[in-house]
């Protein structure tokens, strides 16, 4: 492997082929991030599968290289970024604001809100990327793909090898997930198995109940979570199912919260109510606002820890500029785009904001406030915006993009949104109204795009940084992949809304099936309803921040007597406690699959090579239920029918649920077999 790219022969870079190849990346990385974004509030880095295929086909062309390959894989990383916008946008439909998702007003809040997060994130650049010493996992690991298996980087036969397995890898393993969930819509197998029961009266009588999804999506992505965070979930799943359900729904507790005046849903319910109805109704109404107190302060914590580098990283970056602008020469490598153009660009997109803000106010009771909503709005946008542009992108540096908790930001940003327009209420005398809960989260949505591709840009440009790209082409890829992703997320919402529906939303096509979960989506509009109403559970909120404390000083604990090697990250155990229990397990069972695969392939001469095999069987998992899921629904819409694939009746899921069991366990142990014998072979 070298250590750098060459430097010599022609630059071939920003190329049409490599933008439509790019685009195309992500449309299909884009759809199938908001498949699982929508299912269970979790998204993928798309660089290294995005790289790979790029190598690959264009391969098939004369004279590619490494930044045209650079070119492609930016694209699609940024337009399957792009997808975490359905962590807010899901919210308009669930408070009953949107019917569905209106095509070019859902665009231009993903398009305007994207190109901020580049333009943002431009400044930003020189210190945090190319000064700054943070460690971008994410953005390294794609250089080192892009190293080994780029024409003119390492022609070596292995290499070549290598990059020909993983795209088979990734197309095989994507077929595999997608002819499993084929076959657990046609009712051959079950997807999913769950079980309710109430415990004995000597453990309270309180109900609690255990699940387990069959699905590769899920396997995928917890292989890639990995070990730490997977079982961090597992402790936030654990919190959750085997003390606060069964403890909200005793009959101690119910009798207790009687006496003191103390809301509880279980108390509510029909007395000798089944153990599901009473589990799933007190997990859903009460115990996911104890995981959202847990992950709220666990996002204020990192924002602390963050706060320090933060402020000398943007001190830094004012002072690189500021050399730039009295002539310093710049290196081709550390060309971005003029700092005039992003300011024009800047100016646009906040113009188009202004615009799409004041039309969303017509017809409303919002209308009369319209100027200083439209005004406060801008501003809130370009000061909460740029702080949540270096915050993230420090935190994708830090731990990488995927683990960079930018959900806990959208957290942040809707209350903080929430309390300004309560503000706004009380000067304007402004009415409570379901149009102010909505302003609040399209706000909130600009400036999570904001969030989302300042995140993921920054671990682009150091892998670009790695293999000498020019920045202000990089840069330029970064805004094409800003579009590419948002024609594509509204389609794939309105599919999904239709076939499956949201809470709180119109009825969907399949009757009686369980609305999408999009766990951050329903956090944040249940939030935004909470703080405007003057109804939300704060009661709850703080039990699960002092949980988050808890947690907190055991991760601290934890690391200071182990040195780091074992942890509890805070984010990740409020999202095992928020999650449904059947998704959680899976992907604490695809964390422990993976790290036994590493495990299995440690001390054998092609380890590096059998775990990025690794990464692109996870994500070929990934893409390929996803977009059967996204196919799916598009049938559904189409033809009306509820179950479209299947071949057996329902009263046959028993036995179709233990050959699913049988199965999966046999098709994920032939599947990582099987990239450990193409890895020896490489």
């Amino acid at each position: 492997m070298t250590d750098s790219p060459p430097s010599t022969g022609k630059r071939i870079e920003l190329t049409i082929r490599a933008l439509i190849l790019g685009c195309l990346l992500a449309a299909v990385f884009t759809a199938a991030n908001t498949y699982l974004g929508l299912k269970v509030g979790l998204t993928f880095a798309s660089a290294i599968p995005a790289a790979v295929i790029s190598m690959a086909l264009l391969r098939a062309f004369k004279g590619s290289t490494i930044w045209e390959n650079m070119t492609v894989q930016t694209v699609a990383s940024v337009g399957g970024a792009m997808s975490s916008i359905i962590f807010v946008l899901p919210g308009l439909v669930m408070i009953g604001w949107w019917m569905n998702f209106p095509f070019w007003e859902s665009v231009m809040i993903c398009i305007l809100g994207g190109v901020l997060g580049v333009t943002f994130s431009i400044p930003l650049r020189r210190t945090l990327v190319v000064q700054g010493g943070l460690p971008y996992p994410e953005g390294v690991a794609a250089a080192e793909v892009l190293k080994v298996g780029s024409p003119g980087a390492d022609e070596s036969e292995s290499a070549v090898r290598e990059n020909r397995s993983g795209l088979v890898v990734v197309v095989g393993s994507a077929i595999a997930s997608a002819f499993f969930a084929f076959l657990a819509s046609a009712r051959v197998f079950a997807a999913e198995t769950t079980a309710f029961l109430r415990l004995p009266a000597a453990l309270g009588g309180g109900a609690t109940g255990v699940g387990f999804s069959m699905q590769f999506a899920l396997l995928g992505a917890g292989h890639l979570i990995g070990l730490a965070v997977g079982l961090t979930q597992l402790f936030g799943l654990v919190l959750a199912w085997l003390i606060f359900v069964p403890i909200l729904t005793s009959p101690e507790f119910v009798a207790w919260a009687a006496a003191h005046g103390v809301p509880s849903i279980a108390a509510s319910l029909p007395a000798g109510a089944p153990a599901e109805e009473l589990a799933m109704t007190v997990w859903a109404k009460e115990v996911r606002f104890i995981g959202a107190g847990v992950i709220g302060v666990a996002a204020l914590w990192t924002l602390f820890k963050l706060a320090k580098p933060l402020i000398a990283g943007l001190a830094s970056a004012l002072a690189a500029q500021s050399k730039r602008a009295h002539g310093e020469v710049l290196d081709r490598t550390e060309q971005d785009i003029p700092i005039k153009i992003v300011g024009l660009l800047s100016v646009a997109a906040l113009v188009g904001i202004g615009v799409l803000l004041a039309l969303f106010t017509q017809g409303t009771t919002l209308a009369a406030s319209a100027p200083i909503l439209v005004i406060g709005g801008l501003i809130y946008v370009v000061v909460i915006g740029f702080a949540v542009a270096a915050i993230c992108g420090y935190m994708a540096g830090l731990i990488g993009s995927s683990n960079s908790p930018v959900s806990g930001v959208g957290i942040l940003a809707i209350v903080i949104a929430s309390l300004l327009m309560l503000a706004v209420m009380a000067i304007a005398k402004v009415p409570a109204d379901p149009s102010i809960i909505a302003f609040a989260l399209i706000v909130t949505s600009i400036v999570f795009a904001v969030a989302v591709i300042s995140n993921d840009n920054l671990q682009d440009l150091k892998t670009g940084q790695l293999v000498e790209a020019t920045p202000w082409r990089q840069q330029t890829a970064l805004l094409v992949g800003v579009v590419a992703g948002a024609l594509v997320i509204p389609f794939v919402l309105d599919m999904m809304n239709q076939a499956f529906g949201f809470e709180g939303g119109p009825p969907a096509i399949v009757e009686g099936a369980q609305t999408l979960a999009a766990p951050q989506a329903t956090l944040i509009s249940a939030l935004a309803k909470g703080v405007i109403s003057g109804e939300l559970r704060w009661d709850l909120i703080g039990i699960g921040a002092l949980v988050g404390v808890g947690v907190i000083i055991l991760d601290i604990v934890l690391r200071g007597a182990t040195k780091d090697k074992v942890k509890l990250p805070p984010l990740a155990a409020g999202i095992g406690v928020y999650l449904p229990a059947a998704v959680t397990t899976m992907l604490v069972v695809g964390a422990v699959c993976g790290w036994v695969y590493d495990r299995w392939i440690a001390t054998t001469r092609f380890a590096d090579v059998g775990r990025r095999m690794g990464v692109l069987l996870a994500s070929g998992l990934i893409v390929g239920e996803s977009l059967f899921g996204v196919f799916t629904a598009a049938v559904i819409v189409s033809t009306k029918n509820e179950a479209p694939f299947a071949l057996l009746p329902k009263d046959t899921m028993w036995p179709a649920m233990l050959a699913g069991v049988v199965v999966f366990a046999a098709l994920t142990f032939a599947l990582y077999a099987w990239i450990r014998s193409r890895s020896a072979k490489v």
